[in-house]
């Protein structure tokens, strides 16, 4: 992909995601109500996409209970303000392994694994214009398990997302990842030309330097559509970087916490302040609709 800044941007936002992270921030929803709130607030901000996880409502721990996601979902649409929706379909394939000497039987607690059906019923059951397809395993640092994506297991859950006419996000955590979307492609699983995501600094996936970004970007297809995104204090200078190398962008407090240094921060404040720095940089800011005609996309209510 040629080195070209993007003069028509879209902002996506995500809003709570699955980490850790509900005890760090105030700001951090955990309800269905919080988390479409923060959606709205985040719309109206300026994000033409978001990005939902849902979460336990009194814990604030990841959940996939699909009465949560309906919530969530009917609350986003019934706003008067318009975006496009982007659910998850990250979860469901968390393994925790045993000690080094006995790594199995793995542990019960922390390991969530879930068949192709079940990790897309909520996609089925609310029909978002966008899903995310994370395209292959990694380890994760933020506790000892695996994130476990095999391919037969990419190729089931792509088709149904295929099938259900929902845009899979591909989830590009590194390089390989680029690799085995461009297969799916490839083989009809995926539509073409696809939607990816680089996903910057997730330890242990591709790290946030500049030379390895670059690497990624070149290994977009010309005719894909990517947007990127980096954690914490690197959220912002990466959203001038993508937009700069041709791509589109991504803040919220699934990724960072903080509009300052010891300032926690806000979904909306978060894509203010990236409206800011790509209006800054002499490109524009692209609403929903913009967003579908260039994405085709079509706005549908579940069944």
């Amino acid at each position: 992909m040629p080195l070209e800044m993007n003069r028509d941007v879209f902002i996506t936002c995500a809003v709570t995601g699955s980490g850790g992270t509900q005890d760090r921030s105030p700001h951090v929803p955990r309800s269905p109500k919080q988390i479409a709130d923060s959606a709205i607030d985040a719309a109206k901000a300026g994000a033409a996409v978001v990005h939902c996880h849902v979460r336990d409502p009194e814990s604030g721990a990841p959940s996939r209970d699909l009465a949560l996601y309906r919530e969530v979902t009917e609350r986003i649409r019934d706003a008067e303000v318009d975006v496009v929706l982007n659910l998850t379909a990250g979860m469901g394939g968390d393994i925790v392994f045993g000690s080094t000497e006995a790594p199995l039987p793995v542990k019960a607690e922390g390991t969530d694994m879930i068949g192709a059906e079940a990790r897309v019923a909520h996609v089925a059951e609310c029909l978002p214009e966008i899903c995310t397809l994370d395209c292959g395993t990694m380890n994760f640092a933020e506790a000892d398990y695996v994130m476990t994506n095999t391919p037969g297991m990419l190729r089931d859950m792509g088709a149904r997302m295929t099938a259900l006419g929902v845009k899979p996000e591909i989830e590009a955590f590194d390089t390989g990842h680029l690799w085995f979307a461009k297969q799916l492609v490839k083989e009809g699983v995926l539509d073409g030309p696809a939607l990816v995501q680089l996903c910057m600094g997730v330890p242990w996936g591709a790290p946030d330097d500049l030379n390895t970004f670059m690497a990624m970007v070149n290994n977009v297809p010309d005719d894909w559509t990517f947007s990127a995104f980096a954690l914490g204090r690197h959220q912002m200078p990466y959203v001038a970087a993508s937009v700069l190398a041709g791509g589109n962008v991504r803040v919220g407090l699934e990724d960072n916490l903080f509009l300052d240094k010891g300032v926690l921060a806000t979904n909306a404040q978060l894509v203010d302040r990236a409206v800011g720095i790509i209006e800054n940089l002499g490109a524009r800011v692209m609403t929903p609709s913009a967003v579908r005609e260039k994405l085709g996309l079509t706005k549908r209510a579940p069944k």
